[in-house]
């Protein structure tokens, strides 16, 4: 039996943070990685620590956005990848149907919940207030071309990853740092040797100074 797409993650709970969205100047989506969940990743809202931020973050079912590694062919993380990006736009409709312009949303994810926000950017390309790829790079096999209408029109893309992740291969973050240029995302691209599969502070103050140059 095939499983219906909007069966999978959105009868997930969404957490929310910060301010309400009435109040918000700006908004992030933040996307879990793989076995952990949404509280985890709320948790780089104390980091940011700004006083004029509304949160998101979804859970996803069973706590993976999808089922196989991200450098397969995307027929394999189907149906449950289409749910997760519906999952993302979701999020996104509300924050703009709450007044919130897409140019002050930032996505943020980690490791799958990064390979998730970098993929939902560029299937639906327009100016964010940032895209955050903490560790991750863009969804498919090396056949994979991404090709999609729209541009990112100067968003901020950062791709922040150690060069011997096991779980992230160098040239796919190299690679997708080239797609996101060609969307006419402003890209800063950093590599961190040691780091491990994590998240580390000039990281996080990236985030924060895009986030101060976009809520004043």
């Amino acid at each position: 039996m095939q499983l219906d797409v909007s069966s999978i993650h959105q009868n997930q709970p969404v957490l929310a943070a910060g301010v309400p969205i009435e109040q918000a100047k700006a908004a992030f989506v933040m996307l879990h990685g793989r076995g952990a969940d949404a509280q985890s990743i709320l948790t780089i809202a104390n980091d940011i620590a700004h006083p004029a931020l509304a949160y998101f973050a979804p859970q996803a079912s069973g706590s993976e956005w999808y089922p196989r590694r991200f450098i397969e062919p995307i027929q394999t993380n189907q149906p449950h990848l289409d749910s997760a990006l519906q999952t993302v736009d979701s999020i996104v409709k509300h924050v703009i149907d709450a007044g919130i312009d897409a140019d002050k949303i930032m996505l943020l994810g980690f490791s799958q919940g990064a390979c998730l926000a970098l993929e939902y950017s560029v299937r639906h390309a327009r100016r964010y207030g940032g895209v955050f790829g903490l560790s991750g790079g863009l969804i498919g096999d090396n056949t994979t071309t991404w090709e999609y209408p729209g541009s990112l029109d100067g968003t901020p893309v950062f791709l922040g990853c150690d060069p011997r992740d096991f779980h992230i291969p160098e040239s796919r973050v190299h690679e997708s740092a080239v797609i996101f240029e060609r969307f006419g995302a402003q890209v800063t691209k950093r590599m961190y040797p040691q780091m491990g599969h994590t998240i580390n502070q000039d990281e996080i103050e990236f985030v924060k100074s895009v986030v101060a140059s976009i809520v004043v």
